[in-house]
């Protein structure tokens, strides 16, 4: 039951309040749907009453995180050998499970098709080199051994793998090319936001016009570093946010009359040295049809 303290309070403030977890989390449990409202579900910006019931399935413990074994439908499988696999990661699925997330998962995936995925850490997290935003699609690469893994986590740190993005972004960046150079750390207001914040982490990201159209622009991005949220807090820096991605300030006039239901970024081209051969390998993924239905209709509106 909701205290009187609380009253007025965003939901997922008073679930942080309440049982001691982070803004993060507690946005993550009411989107995953583990948060009922005097029975219904409710958003995480929903203003709680005082007196009001709270039913909340709290996630497992860390240590307790368990791999469940599903093959994900519409998850498809690039690249397959004996060091690496490289999937094209459909929205809606995240990297590995994590608490509070009980939707499908790459190395749920990855384990139900009947991989082997051999390398050190948490089972969990096993082979897992570099992750992608449960709304954002596009390539990974996971790890399938030791060897692989030690190779793969080193050239992410050293930045010698290419990572290409496309992103539809609001109205039209000025300059057309350019890069964006600005530190990101945790959001000083809102837990479950990254920001641009003095003292932050190094972040890096180079964007290209592919396409400008009457109320957006597609651009192609390349990323120097690989922060959480960094191309969505980027472009939002600079007041072009990523269509669809109402967090990050997009407008949701644009939103629906593009019909997103997530932000539009994707993932589409990763270029590495193969871990066992030592060639450059690079492969690319096309649009899902969430995002190619938008492009169409943003053509059409010219």
């Amino acid at each position: 039951m909701v205290p009187d303290g609380l009253a007025g309070e965003r939901l997922d403030a008073a679930l942080s309040r309440l049982f001691g977890v982070s803004r993060t989390k507690a946005a993550e449990l009411i989107e995953s749907g583990l948060v009922q409202v005097d029975g219904a579900a409710a958003m995480k910006s929903t203003r709680v009453s005082a007196g009001v019931m709270l039913d909340v399935e709290l996630p497992a413990p860390p240590g307790e995180i368990r791999v469940v074994p599903e093959t994900v439908e519409n998850l498809r499988i690039v690249h397959d050998d004996d060091e690496i696999v490289v999937v094209d990661k459909p929205v809606g699925v995240a990297a590995h499970p994590s608490p509070g997330w009980t939707g499908p998962t790459v190395i749920g995936h990855l384990a139900g098709a009947g991989f082997n995925i051999s390398t050190s850490g948490a089972a969990e997290r096993k082979g897992i080199v570099h992750r992608l935003d449960v709304g954002t699609s596009g390539l990974m690469v996971v790890a399938k051994t030791e060897y692989s893994y030690t190779a793969l986590k080193r050239a992410f740190k050293e930045r010698t793998v290419k990572k290409i993005y496309h992103a539809l972004v609001q109205g039209h960046p000025d300059p057309f090319t350019g890069t964006i150079d600005a530190p990101i750390d945790r959001h000083p207001n809102h837990d479950y936001k990254f920001g641009v914040v003095a003292g932050g982490k190094p972040s890096v990201t180079h964007y290209e016009t592919l396409e400008a159209f009457r109320f957006a622009t597609l651009l192609e991005i390349t990323l120097e570093t690989g922060r959480t949220h960094q191309i969505r807090v980027h472009m939002a820096a600079i007041g072009h946010p990523c269509c669809g991605d109402l967090t990050y300030g997009a407008d949701p006039v644009l939103t629906d009359r593009l019909k997103l239901k997530r932000q539009w970024l994707h993932a589409m081209r990763l270029g590495f040295a193969h871990p066992g051969s030592g060639e450059y390998v690079e492969y690319t993924s096309a649009y899902p049809e969430d995002l190619d239905s938008a492009l169409d209709q943003l053509a059409d509106a010219q």
